[in-house]
């Protein structure tokens, strides 16, 4: 079990992603958390831009009651500021946030406000630090990750394949595409760390086909390696159909009908993961209340498969399925960019 104790090693990770940041001696920067974060990430983030002679201000809100009939994990799109003018402000004049939500910022509502306002937001995913102190910054995974987004964005048709039976269609004409590497350090984007991920949110009536997840494969939101195949139907985006005999499938079944929003069925984005350093044994190595699972979404070859909101496509709902897929091959018209789980050399 980890001793929620300061170490200075882990004020030194907090400093060097702050520094990727480009966060300079007298800057202001806000430390956003909500009554349930992790405290320990919240003292090491004020200690680290301390340290860096940054004059940090915390912002905490009461974190909200979940009036959903089923619990909400990894959404990334935190309810935690609930529209508040003055908080909205607050950020907006940081100049640097950082987010110590417990969902994150990505898909919240009142992030377009703030990043537009010329903030940057870096989201420390809601893990133990130790976890953190892994996924040290890498200017090749950025170079790589930038190439990864470029690709896509001139991609018209996206192919994904398996062994264990995937045949899926993506048309990626106008598709959204961002790809995250662990930090930012542009006014207003936003980045999140652990990082090593570009996803695309494609248009409305573009993914058709079929995914079979095999056993090994993950559930993120339920934090569970899969022990039985899952096969889902999809057509024109939404899951028509999803399959299997074991429990996986059951509690997947179960978990989507609980909403009672036919926009959970929905696809919001599909992407790889990038990052050498991600484990993929990294899930049983802590408990469940000390990870989040980024570390899972960025594994190196991963087919990252997300289903529930896609703003892109004017869909929104609380319901979210991270699915990080393993032995897959993906195909950007015809190039192959994954082969059977395995990273091509095509972005330098």
């Amino acid at each position: 079990m980890f001793a929620d104790r300061i170490e200075a090693k882990w004020i030194d990770a907090f400093c060097e992603i702050f520094e990727r940041c480009a966060v300079k001696p007298g800057d202001t920067a806000a430390i956003l958390s909500e009554t349930q974060s992790r405290a320990l990430n919240i003292h090491l983030a004020e200690l680290a831009l301390l340290r860096m002679g940054a004059r940090p201000f915390h912002v905490v809100v009461p974190t909200p009651r979940n009036r959903e009939a089923v619990p909400i994990r990894s959404t990334g799109a935190s309810i935690a500021i609930q529209k508040l003018g003055p908080v909205v402000s607050a950020l907006q004049q940081a100049g640097f946030v950082v987010d110590c939500t417990i969902e994150g910022l990505m898909h919240a509502a009142e992030t377009p406000e703030i990043l537009k306002a010329g903030a940057r937001i870096l989201n420390i995913s809601n893990e133990h630090p130790e976890a953190l102190e892994r996924m040290v910054p890498d200017t090749a995974l950025e170079r790589r990750v930038r190439a990864a987004v470029k690709m896509l964005r001139g991609t018209k048709r996206m192919r994904v394949t398996s062994k264990a039976g995937t045949e899926l269609d993506v048309d990626m004409v106008g598709a959204s595409t961002a790809g995250v590497w662990g930090w930012t350090d542009r006014p207003g984007t936003l980045a999140h760390w652990p990082g090593g991920i570009v996803v695309s949110f494609p248009k409305s009536k573009t993914v058709n086909g079929t995914i079979v997840m095999a056993p090994g494969d993950i559930n993120l939101t339920f934090k569970r390696y899969l022990t039985s195949p899952i096969k889902m139907t999809l057509k024109d985006d939404y899951v028509t159909d999803l399959e299997g005999e074991g429990s996986d499938a059951a509690m997947m079944r179960s978990y989507l009908a609980a909403w009672g929003d036919r926009e959970a069925y929905a696809v919001s984005h599909v992407g790889w993961g990038m990052n050498p350093g991600a484990r993929y044994e990294a899930l049983t190595m802590y408990d469940q209340r000390d990870t989040n699972g980024t570390e899972l979404r960025a594994v190196s070859g991963n087919f990252l498969f997300s289903t529930g909101a896609n703003e892109f496509a004017g869909r929104y709902t609380s319901g979210h399925f991270d699915l990080p897929m393993m032995g897959t091959t993906i195909e950007l018209d015809g190039v192959a960019v994954v082969r059977e789980g395995v990273l091509q050399e095509v972005f330098g």
